[in-house]
């Protein structure tokens, strides 16, 4: 006797996406952080560009603009004890500045969080979570000049022997105009917040992250290592906000010594 076989009914159609004009469903004010991180960029572009070009105005002894320095260049002005040498010769006409300003520039271009800030901000690739980017194909960061980007860690390097240097600046700051120990200025304090902020900055990249604890198979074989690991990963988790306090601190910084050395005001002596 035959018997029956119950075959499955065939399988329903999948639902088709919906028909949906919007680019986004966002109802929120998405565009007000892109929209702020192109000012506050801009603004410090500007303003950085102007102070790099104009080779006057950088020291107010004992103070330098971190814009300045280290000073390598004959056209530099004295800076009696600070990290000026006569490197490069009366050939170099520009500005000091534009000898090794590129250096910290290229840590912060090719710094992760700053990637994020100009990739959505300025090329809206993509501009927020959940909104479409107006670019039809993507590449990614495989050609030039995004390509780049993959000497971060090479850059961190560069910069952190120039905060060893800004260090060194903020040490001299202890004397007062006459070049005398002991006494501190309001500058003195910008000086310490700044360095103390850039350093912050740095250390919490994620290359020097990477560079501590990256490749350890056993992070109980290397206490030391794990231990600076977990404290950069803390500070890590805080890199958005460093990159941004770092760079106020920078510009802030050289403002107060331009400010200084136009004899806009004198510096207030706090001991």
């Amino acid at each position: 006797m035959a018997t029956e076989i119950d075959t499955p009914p065939p399988p329903s159609p999948a639902p088709a996406r919906a028909a949906i004009d919007e680019r986004h469903l966002r109802t929120d004010r998405w565009w007000l952080q892109p929209t702020l991180v192109v000012a506050g960029l801009l603004a410090f572009i500007v303003y950085a560009t102007w102070r790099a070009f104009a080779n006057a105005d950088y020291y107010a002894a004992p103070y330098v603009s971190p814009f300045y320095s280290p000073c390598l260049a004959e056209n530099c002005e004295e800076m009696r004890g600070g990290p000026n040498w006569a490197l490069f010769g009366d050939w170099w006409s520009l500005s000091p500045a534009l000898l090794f300003l590129f250096l910290p520039l290229g840590f912060r271009l090719t710094c992760y969080y700053y990637r994020k800030a100009y990739f959505r901000s300025f090329w809206g690739s993509p501009p927020a979570c959940a909104v479409a980017e107006p670019h039809t194909a993507y590449s990614g960061e495989t050609r030039f000049p995004l390509l780049l980007n993959n000497s971060h860690r090479y850059f961190f390097y560069a910069s952190a022997g120039i905060a060893v240097i800004l260090t060194y600046d903020a040490i001299l700051g202890f004397r007062d105009e006459h070049y005398e120990w002991g006494h501190a200025g309001l500058g003195t304090l910008l000086g310490l917040v700044n360095i103390t902020l850039v350093w912050a900055y740095t250390l919490s990249c994620h290359s020097c992250r990477h560079i501590f604890g990256g490749r350890l198979k056993n992070f109980s074989a290397h206490p030391l290592r794990y231990r600076m690991w977990t404290w950069i990963s803390r500070l890590n988790g805080r890199h958005a906000l460093l990159a941004w306090a770092s760079l106020t601190s920078l510009g802030l910084t050289d403002l107060y010594v331009y400010l200084l050395a136009t004899d806009v005001f004198d510096d207030p002596q706090l001991f």
